[in-house]
């Protein structure tokens, strides 16, 4: 079972994007499971060193969504250029990959 699920992340500094992400994905069944928790990031955009409390958006899903779950997330977020990034899994207790399996359409 393992090495067909991953994390997906993104991130996002608004409180009504964050939910609204997680409502249609979880709506189309792109994930089993979002967990979001807050965090500090510090990077580089247009030249300028910045630092934002953003939320960092994990979501348990299947390889097979990610195409669909990248596009869904990049139409409803509100940056220019948002993180969207897979994180395969590698391993993993085999009932709850079966769990992601049973609660993701793709």
């Amino acid at each position: 079972m393992s090495g067909q699920y991953c994390i997906t992340l993104t991130t996002t500094n608004n409180e009504e994007n964050k939910q609204k992400i997680i409502d249609v994905v979880l709506t189309n069944s792109l994930a089993a499971c979002i967990q979001t928790m807050p965090i500090e990031s510090h990077y580089v955009w247009q030249g300028e060193v910045c630092c934002d409390k953003e939320t960092l958006i994990i979501m348990k899903t299947k390889k097979a969504c990610y195409a669909e779950l990248e596009q869904v997330i990049v139409a409803n977020h509100d940056y220019d250029t948002p993180q969207v990034v897979q994180v395969p899994f590698i391993e993993g207790y085999n009932p709850y990959l079966a769990w992601i399996e049973e609660n993701t359409r793709c």
